[in-house]
């Protein structure tokens, strides 16, 4: 069924599909922090969730652009390799073993970034999408053991992202740039001897500047929000399953940590006015996976507290506040207006201080507490506009 202009368009039966197998990839890697990780499985937790979260993203936004173009095999083919990431955790984070996980991430994004040439648009808003400059450190740990793998796979993020946040900056530059590649290769002469023997081939247009659906993808990113969010109430339900009683701390923990995710969905989709949540997309981009992020480590920190008899273990309290501190600092409408900086300075800092906070002193706080003072510091955030006596947006 085609989409016409006056239509509002939402996520596809295949996009929906698609999501399927992020459920999967994201409980894989909460598993890494479930139990009392070292500073390496920090590490490659955040590394490889980038890595799942970058394929995502080159598929969603060439998705959203492509709309009714959108190739089924293409999306089919990321599919199979996001769940090839997805079971390799374990090798790679257990056995050392990372060149399954590494060689299905660089054949997820080389075919992201063949998808977007074969449309021949731009997203100038996030080209990282579409260059491999943040692939060459991947290909080149396959050489190297750790930890120098791990330093080669930094840097391949810090390419990726530095890129897009450059060059999104200058988006006319950066069209010119690949217009001027699309001539040249039109002067070469293997593409005049296709033209010449076969008149049949269609010419391909030259790049333009891809324009996304906003709403489409509003939708599309809280999607990814509602999945982590799921792997959360997942993560404090099968640990409250494995427990033989359940205990008056342990009901309490529950109705604490349940709320704790109430609030959190709210802050997340709720809180700030679809309109402006795209404004930059620059800007959205890593927002959206330092708050995805931070969610999945506040699921596992949950996860680890219903396990615990009284009081967290230090890795697991660092984990659950730590992941509580990132999601509450970046995860607010934090701009340039004077509104803003309000934000920023009477709630987002005094709620990421206390969560350190939390969890620097809380070693001797009953789990349940320890998830209540996070409650009390998300519910200080959800109280932002009437605190601050900010007219309500409209439903």
């Amino acid at each position: 069924m085609s989409v016409t202009a006056a239509e509002e368009r939402h996520a596809t039966w295949l996009e929906l599909f698609f999501d399927l197998v992020i459920v999967a990839a994201v409980a894989q890697l909460a598993h890494l922090l479930h139990t009392e990780p070292d500073g390496r499985l920090l590490l490659i937790f955040a590394v490889l969730y980038y890595a799942m979260w970058s394929v995502w993203t080159g598929f969603t936004l060439y998705a959203n652009v492509a709309a009714t173009r959108t190739r089924l095999l293409t999306m089919l083919a990321a599919m199979f390799g996001i769940a090839v990431m997805a079971a390799s955790v374990p090798q790679l984070a257990e056995h050392d073993r990372p060149q399954p996980f590494i060689v299905a991430y660089l054949a997820c994004r080389m075919l992201a970034i063949a998808s977007w040439k074969r449309e021949n648009e731009v997203m100038t808003e996030w080209p990282g999408v579409h260059q491999a400059l943040g692939l060459i450190p991947w290909i080149a740990s396959l050489g190297f053991d750790a930890p120098a793998r791990y330093w080669l796979w930094a840097l391949g993020i810090f390419f990726d992202v530095g890129f897009s946040l450059l060059a999104s900056r200058s988006p006319e530059r950066l069209l010119a740039a690949e217009r001027r590649d699309y001539e040249r290769d039109q002067r070469r002469w293997t593409t005049r001897l296709v033209r010449r023997f076969a008149p049949w081939h269609e010419t391909d247009p030259a790049p333009q500047a891809a324009a996304a659906d906003r709403p489409h993808l509003v939708e599309r990113l809280g999607l990814f929000v509602i999945i982590v969010l799921g792997e959360a109430v997942a993560q404090l339900v099968n640990a409250a399953a494995g427990v033989d009683e359940w205990s008056y701390p342990m009901w309490l923990l529950g109705v604490i940590g349940f709320g704790l995710l109430v609030a959190l969905w709210w802050l997340t989709l709720n809180a700030a006015p679809a309109s402006e949540a795209l404004r930059a997309l620059r800007l959205t981009m890593p927002v959206h996976y330092l708050t995805t992020a931070a969610i999945v480590a506040i699921a596992a920190g949950l996860g680890g507290l219903a396990g615990e008899s009284a009081h967290a273990g230090s890795a697991i309290r660092w984990v659950l506040c730590g992941g509580a501190a990132v999601y509450f600092l970046v995860a607010g409408p934090i701009g340039l207006s004077g509104a803003a900086l309000r934000w920023t300075l009477g709630w987002a800092l005094p709620s990421a201080a206390g969560a350190i906070l939390l969890g620097a002193f809380g070693a001797h706080l009953a789990a349940w507490l320890l998830a209540g003072g996070l409650l009390v510091l998300a519910l200080w955030q959800v109280g932002h506009r009437r605190l601050a006596r900010l007219p309500a947006e409209p439903a």
